[in-house]
């Protein structure tokens, strides 16, 4: 049975946990797959924006005790600590916007996971915490720089030091939550604003994307090499480069023509 599905339609895909007997709790083959699917999207033609939503009473409750706490400190940094910063960094890096759509409550890695998209809407009862000191250990999947850089961090040390909840009213005053949604309409809300992101120019959204990500401080050589090859893409120049490459001479370069 795969606990994680894949739909496109249109200009969308979604990407939505399927474990609502285990509350969406994650594996290390859930978090392969939400990669793997991510991947898909990236290099599906058409496509323009991701939703990252969940079934049953909760979008995720973390990661799957009963699995990590039987493996060794080496298993659990290969099997878990790097798979779970694998699926976390390729949702970040997606070249498409990628908005979390959640309700119930959204703990532990399942806020990492929420922390990873862009974009989040709630619905009013979500309850969202970092709860890992409180079973003695500690935010492992991104959420101890996520959280402080969307809410700052003397709020996220708050939360992960009080291991407390907040609501999705409190999540959207701090700016953990973009928008806060009536009980049962978070997919809704989630398509809707995709269709807004839809609507504008892609390239332009994926580059503002980097953009923003790489002002805040992720990636930001990665960036700025995207932005140096596209620019010369267009030039002059680079055209006579390729021509005299293929022609075996020495090219002649005019600037800024």
């Amino acid at each position: 049975m795969s606990f994680v599905s894949y739909k496109a339609e249109g200009p969308v895909a979604t990407i939505t946990l399927c474990r609502p007997e285990k509350l969406n709790a994650l594996t290390p083959d859930m978090l392969g797959m939400i990669e793997s699917f991510i991947r898909r999207a990236e290099n599906q033609h058409g496509l323009r924006a991701v939703i990252l939503g969940a079934q049953g009473r909760a979008f995720c409750v973390g990661a799957d005790i009963e699995v990590w706490s039987a493996l060794s400190p080496a298993a659990f940094r290969t099997q878990w600590i790097d798979a779970g910063h694998r699926a976390m960094d390729t949702i970040a890096r997606c070249r498409l916007p990628v908005i979390a759509a959640l309700h119930g409550a959204v703990m532990g890695g399942g806020l990492e996971l929420a922390l990873a998209a862009d974009l989040r809407v709630a619905e009013r009862g979500t309850r969202l915490a970092l709860p890992e000191t409180s079973i003695g250990t500690v935010p492992g999947w991104g959420g101890t720089h996520r959280l402080p850089d969307l809410i700052g961090p003397a709020r996220a040390k708050q939360m992960i030091f009080s291991a407390s909840q907040i609501t999705a009213e409190q999540a959207e005053t701090w700016g953990l939550v973009n928008v806060q949604c009536a009980p049962g309409t978070a997919g809704e809300t989630a398509c809707t604003i995709a269709a807004d992101v839809v609507r504008q120019a892609p390239v332009s959204v994926q580059v503002a994307k980097r953009l923003i990500d790489g002002a805040a401080g992720d990636n930001l050589p990665a960036t700025l090499e995207m932005l140096g090859g596209m620019a010369t893409q267009a030039t002059h120049d680079m055209q006579e480069g390729i021509a005299a490459f293929r022609a075996k001479r020495r090219p002649d370069f005019k600037g800024d023509q």
